[in-house]
């Protein structure tokens, strides 16, 4: 992503001198092997600006909830609530279409977390001038690596050694060619995760913002709608996996 795109950049442009005199703490980049700048700093304010607003509809949402006589009767409008109410429900039924109830209801916090926070960071790229911190590369590597720790305790949890066992294969003869094929796979896993989501997001800011600066008016609609349709996928898909892998990790729990 190009920098001096959001409003967050021009707030932490006020700060530069002693983000800059900090930044140091991040070490040189993974890739690029380059020093950190005070630019550094916005997928961390954009993530923490998300985490804001998820906590937000969380402690509205639920305290309508915990009122007995509210949480019963509909509201006839589009509240927080109803949107609280039919966003987790569907991922709710999605998660117990992967795995049992039990097991779904059981790891659903972290479900819930993570498609909350991929929608709401998603949502903000249609916003123009607003930070999009799932187009942070960073941003979406620490999320699926928390998805990764997770379902990786989950199954540990569930099954102990059993868990590391089954990745040996079905026979013990086997287990020198299958056992490094199946931890292949498994660490490959948070790296689908995070490039999917990434490049997905940072293609559609790129353009949008492209166009709204070409033509600000009537021409980016089309787009905006494309824009609704992927982050409504990009959500699906990143919560679908996530429901998988904990489903495959903590399968033998229900059999």
């Amino acid at each position: 992503m190009p920098e001096h795109t959001s409003w967050l950049t021009l707030i932490l442009g006020y700060m530069h001198e002693t983000l800059d005199a900090n930044a140091h703490a991040f070490g040189t980049t993974v890739l690029q092997h380059a020093e950190p700048s005070w630019h550094s700093f916005e997928p961390i304010a954009a993530s923490l600006l998300v985490t804001l607003i998820v906590l937000f509809v969380a402690v509205s949402a639920g305290g309508k909830l915990k009122q007995a006589d509210d949480a019963v009767v509909p509201e006839d409008q589009l509240t927080l609530r109803t949107f609280a109410e039919a966003f987790l429900s569907y991922f709710y039924d999605l998660a117990k279409s992967v795995m049992d109830a039990e097991r779904a209801k059981k790891y659903f916090p972290l479900i819930a977390t993570a498609a909350l926070f991929v929608f709401f960071a998603n949502v903000l790229a249609l916003v123009p001038g607003m930070p999009v911190a799932t187009s942070s590369l960073s941003i979406t590597l620490g999320c699926a690596l928390v998805v990764f720790v997770c379902f990786n305790a989950y199954g540990l949890a569930t099954n102990g050694f059993g868990y590391v066992k089954h990745l040996a294969g079905p026979a013990w003869y086997l287990a020198p060619l299958v056992f490094p094929i199946e931890l292949i796979g498994l660490c490959v896993r948070p790296v689908t995760l995070a490039v999917r989501l990434f490049l997905n997001m940072s293609v559609d800011h790129l353009i949008l913002g492209i166009f709204l600066g070409l033509v600000a008016l009537l021409v980016p609609i089309p787009l905006m709608v494309l824009g609704v349709l992927i982050v409504v996928i990009q959500t699906l898909v990143f919560t679908l996996l996530t429901c998988i892998y904990i489903g495959l990790a903590t399968e033998h729990e229900a059999h």
